[in-house]
C-alpha cells in the first residue's frame, strides 16, 4: 500500500535551505594562530580569483598515477590534484615557509615527496624559503629536513634505486652573501647534509641532472648571482658546469668548448693568445633520452645574451649550436632546458616565449601559444603520448593535446600575485581591484548574491602587462585608476572601456622620470578630483589625472646605480649588470596625505628617506631612516598619516633586500622628528608590507606582513594573528568603510576578506574581562540568493560568499568543558610525566556519557518582541560567530518515528528593526548572558513591481502555518490508519477462529483506506508510469507555498492554491478520521473476539 509521510513535506520546505548551502559543503581549511587573545571568530575568507592564476615553479607527476600531480608555486604553497586537474588541494598551508622552488616524488616509494623552498628564479618580487621539506604520506603532513638558511632551492633528484641518497641544488640567498648554497647531498634521507660544491658566498648550485644509465654520473650548474635594491649582479667567475662520476660526492669542472674555456685558441696551454674568461650567468641543463651521452646547455652570458651548447662526450666536449637565450624579464627568471622524450634533439627553453629546436639547439623558433599565457617555467611530457605538453608559467597551468595546436587551461587555481589592493562603494556588493605580478589589473566584486559564490566569471581586466597599485574614485565607482610597471598610469572608465593613459610627463629639459616598478598613487581624503602620483618627485593632478604638476623636486639620493656596491663591492662595468626587468632606483615608493590637515603629505622613497610637507609641496622637510635606527638605505614600505592626529604617522620599513627579513614599524607623533618603535611581538623574521588604521577607533591596527595580517587593539603595543589566511605573504591591506570589512591582497593567493570586523573596535579591555560579550552587527542583507550556473561540474572554480543573514560576534569567558574533556586534560598531564592515571569510577564514567554540552543560544525578535528564531552553538571560551539566515524558525510537525537531521527553516522574515540576545543553556537551564542588542535586516534590492505589504505578507504567512500544522497531522493520522491495516490483515491471517471470518470487514477498510489516499495523492497507477493526476492537496499546497520563498510576497495566485488546499483538506478529513475513531476500533474489537494477536498500538 502506498504511503505518503511527513519526511516528503520536509524535503519539500527544505529545498531552498540545501540551495542556500550547497556552497558551504566545500572544505574549508582550518588556519591557525598564534594569537594572544582568542580572535579566531575572525577568520578571513578568500574571494579568488582563479582566471589569472598564478606563478608555476615546479611540477611532479606521480610516476604510476599520471592524474595525480604536485604543483610547487613560486608564492602560493603546494598543491595537489588525484584528477589531473578537476579539483585542487593545498598541501602548505600551515608551513613556515610559503614559497615554493620545486618538487619532487620518490619513484622508489610515491608517498615520499620532497619540496624545496624559496623561488627559484632570480627576480625582484621573490619570496625566500627555509630549507627542505619531506613528507612520507603523499603530503599530508611535512618536516623540515634542513638546509634552513638556503632561501632559495631550485632542484632535487632522489636516487632510483635508493630512496636515501637525495641530492640538491640550492641557489642560495638572492640578496645577501653566505648562507647555504651549492650542492648537497644525503645519504641518510635527509637527516644529515653534505656539501660538495659551490663556494660560501654568492656561488649557488641552479641545476642538476642524472645519467639514466648510471646514478653515479651527474651533471650540475653553479650560478654566481646577488641582487639589491638598485640592481642584479647576474653571473660571476663562480658560474659553470660540473660534473661528478661519484654520485655527487665529488666534481670537475667542464671547460672545453664552453664560454669559461681559458684555453680558448685550443693549444693546450693557457697563455697570452688567450681571450679572457667570459662570466656565466644561468645555466640550464638537459640530457637527451635517446642517447645520454648527448647534453645539452643553455648558458647566459653578459648583457642577457647567451647561447646553446652541445656535447657528445657526456660534457667533455661542447660545441656552441645558437645564441638563443631566455629573454624579455631576463634569464635569471626562465632558461630551464628540456630535451624531449619523444624526438632526438628536440628541445624546450623556458622563456617568456617558449623556445624550441629540432635539431639540437642550432635553430630555435617560438612554439606555438595562441590562447596562452606567456613566461613559462617548467614543461613535462608523458611517456606514452608524443602529443602531450603541461607548462607552467605566471599564470598557472596549460595542457595541450596537439603538441602546442591547442592549449587547455587549468583555471581552477586561486594563486594571483596581488601587489595591491583598492576598493569601491559599489552597492549592494562593492568590487575589489588591484594589481598583479605579470598578469595585469583586474576587479571583481567581494561578494553574489548567488548561492554558488563569486566564479571566474564576475572578474575582469582592467589593465594588462605587470599590474601594480590601483586606487579607486569615491565619487565615481566605475572610474579606476591602475598601472603597469614603471608608472605606467591609466585612467579606467569601466563602462565604456577607455583606459586613459595619465602618466605624468616631464617638460622639457627635465630628466626622465625615475618611476618605482610599484609607484605610489593616492586620491586626496579632501577633494576626490585631486590625486598625487611619484616619480622620485611627487606630482598633483586637480582634474583626476589630466594635467599635472610636480610640487617637488628630486626627494631621493638621485645616485647612478652602476656605483653603488653589489656582490660586496663596486664593480667593473664589463660585468654580468642586468637591471632592465626591475624597478628604477631613487624612486618614491609610498605616498600619504593627512585626511586631518589638507595639504599634510608624506613620501617615502626606496633610499631610505622620508619627506614632509604642511605647505602641499611648497617646501619638504627630509627625514633620514638613520633617525629610526636603520641602515641609511633602508627601503619604506608604507607611510600612513594618522586618520584623526594631524601630527601622529606611521611608517613600515623593509630591509629584506639587504639580507635582513625582521619586522620594522614606527610611529611618530611629531609629524616624523622624532620616532617610536611599535613592532610590539612581532616575530623575527617577518617583514611588514602595509599598516592599516581603523576610521572609527583610533588604536585599532592592521598590518601586513610577509606572513598573514596582525591586528593590535592597543595602538601597536601588542599584536594578535588574524585567522583565515595561510602563513604567506599580504602585501597591502584596505578598508572597505561601509561594510566594515578588511581586504588583504596577498602575493600567492589572490584576494582576502575578514568581514565586519567592527567588533575589533569594540574589544576593549573591559569588554573582554566580562562573562560575555555580544558584538554590534552590520545590518543583515535582505535578499533571496539565485542559483545561475547549473551543474557545471567539479573544475569550475567558485570562491565562498560571506555567510548569509545576520552575523553576531561575541566573546566568552568561562570552563565550557565536559567532564570528560576535564578528564582528558588531567590525564594528559598526567601521561607527560608517565604518573599513574587513576580510575574515574563506573558511576563517572557514566555521568559523562550522559552529560550534555553546553550551549550558547542566539535569541532573534522584531520590534514588537516577538521571538523569531533560536539558533545553538557549542560554548567555547574565547571570541566566536553566530548566524541568522533571516528566516523564521520551522515550527513544522515533527514525528517522533521520522526524527531527521536535516536542518529545515520556516518562511523569510521581512525587512526590519529586531533585537538579539545569546543564552547560555547547561543542564536543562538557560541564562541570558547579554543582549538584547538591536540590529536592522535591510533589503539591498528594490524590485522592479510593488509587492506585498508586510502585514499582509505575515497574516498569509500565518495562515499557511497553520494550515501546514493540520495538513502534517492529517498525513501522519493517513499513514498511521494504512499501517494498521496492513497489522490487522496479518493478525487475522494468524487468529485461532475459520479463515476469512474477518476479510470483509479488513477488505472494505482497505478499499475504503485506498479510496483516501488517493483523493490525498491521486491515481496511484497514473502516478507509477509518470501521467499527471488531477491536482491533489499536496499540488496546492506546495504553490502556496512558493508565497513565501520570494522577496515579493504571495500573490493572488497564491492565495487561491492556500485556499482550495483547505477545501480539499476539510473534505478528506472526516473520512480519515471516520477511519481511525470508528472503523478501525471496530475491526480491533473483532480480532480479539476472535483470538488474533494483539496488535501494540500507542
Amino acid at each position: 500500500m502506498k504511503k505518503f509521510s511527513l519526511l516528503s513535506l520536509t524535503i519539500l520546505i527544505s529545498f531552498s535551505i540545501s540551495l542556500l548551502s550547497a556552497q558551504k559543503k566545500r572544505t574549508k581549511k582550518s588556519y591557525k594562530s598564534n594569537s594572544r587573545v582568542d580572535l579566531s571568530a575572525f577568520d578571513f575568507r578568500n574571494v579568488g580569483p582563479a582566471f589569472l592564476s598564478g606563478r608555476i615553479a615546479d611540477i611532479a607527476v606521480h610516476p604510476t598515477d599520471q592524474n595525480t600531480w604536485y604543483v610547487a608555486v613560486g608564492s602560493g604553497g603546494l598543491w595537489k590534484t588525484v584528477n589531473s586537474g578537476t579539483t585542487w588541494t593545498p598541501l602548505f598551508d600551515d608551513e613556515s615557509s610559503y614559497s615554493t622552488g620545486c618538487v619532487t616524488v620518490d619513484s622508489n616509494n610515491p608517498s615520499t615527496v620532497w619540496v624545496g623552498t624559496g623561488e627559484n628564479v632570480g627576480g625582484r618580487h621573490v619570496a625566500y624559503g627555509d630549507g627542505i621539506y619531506r613528507s612520507d604520506d603523499e603530503g599530508k603532513s611535512w618536516k623540515n629536513m634542513g638546509l634552513k638558511n638556503s632561501e632559495h632551492i631550485s632542484e632535487i633528484l632522489v636516487h632510483p634505486n635508493n630512496s636515501d641518497i637525495v641530492w640538491v641544488a640550492v641557489q642560495g640567498p638572492l640578496w645577501n652573501k653566505g648562507g647555504e648554497r651549492g650542492f648537497y647531498k644525503t645519504s641518510n634521507g635527509g637527516k644529515t647534509w653534505k656539501k660538495t660544491l659551490g663556494n660560501s658566498k654568492w656561488t649557488g648550485v641552479t641545476d642538476i641532472m642524472i645519467d639514466p644509465r648510471d646514478s653515479n654520473v651527474l651533471y650540475a650548474a653553479t650560478w654566481d648571482r646577488h641582487r639589491t635594491v638598485a640592481a642584479l649582479m647576474g653571473g660571476g667567475p663562480g658560474s659553470g658546469i660540473y660534473k661528478s662520476l661519484d654520485g655527487g660526492d665529488t666534481w670537475k669542472k667542464l671547460y672545453r668548448g664552453l664560454p669559461n674555456d681559458s684555453d680558448s685558441n685550443g693549444d693546450g696551454e693557457i697563455d697570452e693568445d688567450d681571450d679572457p674568461v667570459i662570466n656565466m650567468g644561468k645555466i640550464g641543463l638537459a640530457i637527451s633520452p635517446q642517447d645520454p651521452d648527448v647534453v645539452y646547455a643553455a648558458i647566459e652570458l653578459q648583457r642577457t645574451k647567451g647561447g646553446v651548447y652541445r656535447s657528445e662526450d657526456q660534457g667533455e666536449s661542447w660545441k656552441k649550436m645558437s645564441d638563443a637565450v631566455a629573454g624579455a624579464t631576463g634569464p635569471h627568471y626562465y632558461q630551464e632546458l628540456y630535451a624531449s622524450p619523444h624526438k632526438f634533439d628536440r628541445l624546450y627553453l623556458m622563456n617568456n616565449r617558449v623556445l624550441t629546436s629540432e635539431d639540437g639547439g642550432d635553430n630555435f623558433v617560438q612554439l606555438k601559444e595562441k590562447d596562452k599565457h606567456s613566461d613559462n617555467h617548467v614543461i613535462l611530457f608523458k611517456d606514452d603520448d608524443p602529443d602531450y605538453l603541461m607548462i607552467g608559467t605566471d599564470a598557472g597551468i596549460y595542457e595541450s593535446f596537439d603538441l602546442a595546436e591547442t592549449w587547455r587551461y587549468i583555471k581552477n587555481l586561486p594563486l594571483t600575485q596581488f601587489y595591491k589592493v583598492a576598493v569601491n562603494n559599489q552597492k549592494p556588493f562593492y568590487h575589489i581591484f588591484g594589481g598583479t605580478q605579470d598578469n595585469g589589473s583586474a576587479g571583481g566584486p567581494s561578494a553574489t548574491d548567488e548561492i554558488e559564490g563569486i566564479s571566474n566569471n564576475h572578474w575582469y581586466k582592467t589593465l594588462g602587462a605587470d599590474g601594480h597599485q590601483s586606487a579607486t574614485d569615491p565619487e565615481f565607482n566605475n572610474i579606476i585608476y591602475a598601472e603597469t610597471q614603471k608608472g605606467g598610469m591609466h585612467r579606467v572608465d569601466l563602462i565604456t572601456g577607455d583606459q586613459v593613459f595619465i602618466q605624468p610627463q616631464p617638460g622639457m629639459g627635465d630628466p626622465y622620470e625615475r618611476y618605482n616598478w610599484d609607484a605610489p598613487i593616492i586620491v586626496s581624503p579632501h577633494k576626490p578630483s585631486r590625486i598625487y602620483f611619484a616619480s622620485q618627485r611627487v606630482w598633483k593632478s586637480e582634474n583626476r589625472g589630466d594635467e599635472w604638476t610636480p610640487i617637488s623636486g628630486d626627494l631621493t639620493r638621485n645616485e647612478e646605480r652602476i656605483k653603488l656596491p653589489i656582490m660586496g663591492r663596486q664593480q667593473s662595468w664589463d660585468n654580468p649588470w642586468d637591471v632592465k626587468a626591475m624597478s628604477t632606483y631613487n624612486t618614491i615608493t609610498s605616498l600619504s596625505e593627512s585626511p586631518v590637515k589638507e595639504g599634510l603629505i608624506y613620501a617615502g622613497t626606496d633610499d631610505g628617506y622620508i619627506q614632509v610637507t604642511s605647505n602641499d609641496g611648497n617646501t619638504w622637510t627630509k627625514i633620514s631612516v638613520t633617525k629610526l635606527g636603520l641602515p641609511g638605505r633602508t627601503f619604506i614600505n608604507d607611510i600612513k598619516a594618522d586618520l584623526f592626529d594631524e601630527n601622529t604617522v606611521y611608517v613600515s620599513l623593509d630591509n629584506h633586500k639587504e639580507g635582513d627579513f625582521n619586522p620594522y614599524l614606527f610611529k611618530s607623533t611629531d609629524r616624523g622628528m622624532t620616532w617610536k618603535s611599535i613592532k610590539g611581538n612581532l616575530p623575527d623574521r617577518t617583514l611588514i608590507w602595509r599598516l592599516v588604521q581603523d576610521p572609527v577607533a583610533k588604536n585599532l591596527l592592521f598590518v601586513a606582513t610577509e606572513f598573514g595580517v596582525y591586528v593590535s587593539i592597543n595602538s601597536g603595543q601588542s599584536w594578535n594573528k588574524l585567522d583565515g589566511i595561510p602563513n604567506m605573504g599580504i602585501r597591502d591591506l584596505v578598508i572597505q568603510k561601509d561594510e566594515v570589512d578588511l581586504v588583504a591582497a596577498s602575493f600567492g593567493r589572490g584576494f582576502f576578506v575578514l568581514d565586519d570586523y567592527r567588533a575589533l573596535r569594540e574589544m576593549t579591555e573591559e569588554n573582554l574581562k566580562k562573562e560575555a560579550k555580544l558584538y554590534t552587527p552590520r545590518p543583515a542583507k535582505w535578499y533571496i540568493p539565485k542559483s545561475k550556473t547549473g551543474n557545471t561540474g567539479s573544475d569550475y572554480y567558485f570562491a565562498e560568499n560571506p555567510i548569509f543573514g545576520a552575523v553576531f560576534t561575541y566573546h566568552l569567558n568561562g570552563d565550557f568543558n565536559t567532564i570528560k574533556q576535564k578528564r582528558q586534560n588531567s590525564e594528559s598531564k598526567l601521561n607527560k610525566t608517565r604518573a599513574n592515571i587513576p580510575f574515574p569510577g563506573w558511576d563517572a564514567l557514566e555521568d559523562e556519557k550522559n552529560e550534555s554540552r553546553q550551549m550558547i543560544w542566539l535569541n532573534i525578535k522584531d520590534s514588537e518582541g516577538n521571538v523569531i528564531s533560536n539558533t545553538k552553538k557549542t560554548a567555547k571560551s574565547g571570541s566566536g560567530r553566530i548566524s541568522w539566515n533571516l528566516r523564521y524558525s520551522s515550527s513544522n510537525s515533527i514525528d517522533p518515528d521520522r526524527i531527521s537531521s536535516r536542518r529545515v527553516y520556516g518562511a523569510y522574515v521581512r525587512p526590519g528593526e529586531y533585537n538579539a540576545s545569546i543564552y547560555l543553556e547547561n543542564n536543562g537551564s538557560y541564562r541570558l548572558l547579554d543582549g538584547p542588542l538591536d540590529f536592522q535586516v535591510k533589503s539591498i534590492y528594490d524590485g522592479v513591481l510593488k509587492g506585498t505589504d508586510f502585514k499582509t505578507y505575515d497574516s498569509y504567512r500565518k495562515k499557511l502555518l497553520a494550515f501546514e500544522k493540520e495538513y502534517s497531522s492529517l498525513i501522519k493520522i493517513m499513514d498511521e490508519n494504512s499501517k494498521l491495516i496492513d497489522a490487522y490483515k496479518k493478525a487475522a491471517e494468524r487468529s485461532l477462529s475459520e479463515p476469512g471470518k474477518m476479510s470483509k470487514n479488513l477488505f472494505a477498510a482497505r478499499n475504503a483506506q485506498l479510496e483516501i489516499e488517493k483523493k490525498m495523492n491521486g491515481n496511484s497507477s497514473r502516478s507509477e508510469i509518470g501521467e499527471n493526476n488531477p491536482p491533489s492537496i499536496r499540488t496546492h499546497y506546495r504553490n502556496a507555498y512558493s508565497g513565501v520563498r520570494t522577496t515579493y510576497g504571495p500573490t493572488g495566485s497564491h492565495e487561491r492554491s492556500l485556499n482550495i488546499a483547505i477545501q480539499m483538506a476539510e473534505l478528506i478529513k472526516p473520512m480519515i478520521m471516520k477511519m481511525k475513531n470508528e472503523t478501525l476500533p471496530s475491526i480491533k474489537v473483532s480480532l480479539e473476539s476472535n483470538n488474533a494477536p494483539d496488535v501494540l498500538t500507542d
